[in-house]
């Protein structure tokens, strides 16, 4: 169970910090300044907002990705990356996909709607099957170098932490510890900008 404050929180407190969270970057968005016109993080606030892309999402479980689906933050087809996959649905029934859970942490800083995540999914690393994004550990490798991912680098999905830890372990281009590793409560522009900071 995640903690907040110390505190355990269940899945719909998580969501709520995620909703939190959300809003202060979509207000950083809206209230910022482009530096004129750079697509890049400046300061804290990001230049670009980016729309749900899904008209219907239940929110419930996750949609098929389809032929026609194109990720929300950079456009390239979904469904041409099964092992990157990431897709996330609001409470007013409309959602986003992404090719990669890159794209999906650019969205969680930098979305322009105002409606609550009512769940959020990505594709668990080197499988095809999606785990709940909100109960997962995510591994911050930053070496693009050494990754052959697409959209250059992305963070690495584990559903259980021992598999996150043991990732830590087995990457040897960089030196990570398990501060590297984060839940998706702890997505805020500087990490999304790691991934995604010339589209933020």
């Amino acid at each position: 169970m995640a903690k907040l404050d110390g505190r355990p929180i269940g899945r719909r407190g998580l969501l709520g910090t995620l909703v939190a969270g959300t809003a202060a970057g979509v207000a950083g968005c809206l209230n910022g300044d482009s530096d004129d016109g750079d697509d890049h993080v400046d300061g804290e606030t990001a230049a670009i907002s980016y729309d749900p892309n899904i008209d219907e999402h239940p929110g419930d479980d996750p949609i098929e990705f389809e032929s026609s689906h194109s990720c929300a933050i950079c456009n390239m087809a979904t469904t041409d990356y099964p092992r990157w996959q990431s897709q996330l649905a609001h409470e007013d029934g409309t959602g986003a996909v992404f090719d990669t859970p890159g794209c999906l942490f650019a969205y969680l800083v930098a979305t322009s709607s105002d409606s609550s995540v009512a769940g959020a999914w990505a594709t668990e690393h080197e499988t095809t099957e999606l785990v709940d994004a909100t109960d997962t550990h995510f591994v911050l490798v930053t070496d693009a170098d050494a990754a052959d991912d697409p959209m250059e680098i992305n963070p690495r999905v584990f559903a259980d932490h021992d598999d996150a830890v043991a990732y830590l372990e087995e990457w040897d281009a960089e030196e990570l510890t398990e501060d590297d590793i984060v839940g998706l409560e702890d997505v805020d522009l500087e990490i999304a900008s790691i991934y995604r900071g010339n589209r933020l």
